[in-house]
């Protein structure tokens, strides 16, 4: 194998840079070539690949977002346009792709993969919703990002004797919800999956006030079944002791300098799936598994979704009080 490509697709994740850079300087040390596809498949269809240097991916490490963008293709879904993608590979003579992002993007690797070419992908997505890795590059930056924003919203509160709503992300997964909730001391979180009825929410805000509490914080996940505009609502006409305001944190978790345990898991990740490929191990993602990097088989990384231990939920309840 003498020449290679890296992708970043899905959502924008702080460490991407860092397992590009990783990628590209790791291949370089085993005299590989590496082709930067950018606008991940979209650039893939158009043949928008160029090669990467050394010094294309230097100072990029403390960069939040990616440097190779990344966008949505609906094209790439059908069998027409994976067989264009293939024909764009072979005419750069790129012989093995790697494919950093999240969920989609890893079924997008499958469908290269399934056309005979050599794929392995990287696990990228601060929702950690991904099976097979403890976690995934951006998470533990976006959770730092929640927590910064609980602390300084609790200020606030405290000073104003006020209640806080706090929206963070997750469609499907309430990873960053449960976590923030924990770490930042929130009185309540929502997630797609433990979902408090309105009517419990206010309970839960109303003893809080009883209790003395000169503030009191809710973290609810973008995918709960309720919108949050629908709960300040209700709450607003039930009163619950504290006067409730609202903050979206919205893609501000998404962007931002990744700290050090995602620059560190982002090279590891990068640097294990370059050397992965080289030893003919395809269809693969590496991931994290306690200590150590392993591969996990695309098919079962894509077939079902990481779940959330309940310890963790009962852990939310029992230091809420």
């Amino acid at each position: 194998m003498k020449r290679i490509a890296v992708m970043t697709s899905g959502g924008d994740a702080p460490g991407m840079n860092a397992a590009i850079r990783a990628v590209v300087r790791t291949a370089l040390e085993y005299n590989i070539e590496v082709y930067g596809i950018r606008q991940a498949y979209q650039g893939l269809l158009s043949s928008d690949i160029s090669l990467l240097t050394s010094r294309d991916v230097s100072g990029i490490l403390q960069r939040g977002g990616t440097i190779l963008q990344t966008a949505r293709n609906e094209e790439f879904k059908t069998p027409l346009g994976q067989k264009k993608a293939l024909r764009s590979l072979n005419e750069k003579g790129i012989e093995g792709v790697i494919v950093i992002g999240g969920d989609g993007s890893l079924r997008g690797a499958i469908a290269l993969s399934r056309l005979g070419v050599p794929v392995v992908g990287v696990p990228a997505s601060i929702d950690n919703d991904i099976w097979g890795t403890n976690m995934s590059i951006g998470v533990d930056t976006s959770l730092n990002v929640i927590l910064d924003a609980l602390d300084r919203l609790r200020d606030t509160a405290t000073s104003h004797n006020r209640g806080f709503i706090i929206e963070v992300m997750g469609r499907n997964c309430g990873y960053l919800a449960l976590m923030g909730a924990i770490l930042g001391g929130a009185e309540v979180v929502i997630t797609p999956d433990q979902c408090p009825s309105m009517e419990d929410v206010a309970q839960q805000l109303s003893d809080a006030y009883t209790r003395g509490k000169t503030h009191a914080i809710a973290v609810i996940a973008e995918g709960a079944p309720y919108r949050t505009t629908e709960l300040m609502s209700y709450l607003n006409q039930h009163q619950v002791g504290f006067e409730m305001r609202l903050t979206i944190l919205g893609h501000i978790q998404r962007g931002g300098v990744p700290t050090a345990f995602d620059r560190l898991l982002a090279t590891r990740l990068g640097m294990n799936a370059v050397e992965r490929m080289l030893n003919n191990e395809t269809g693969i993602m590496v991931g994290l598994d306690g200590r150590d990097i392993v591969p996990v088989p695309l098919e079962d990384v894509t077939s079902r979704m990481r779940e959330i231990g309940q310890d963790y939920y009962r852990m939310a309840h029992m230091l809420s009080r």
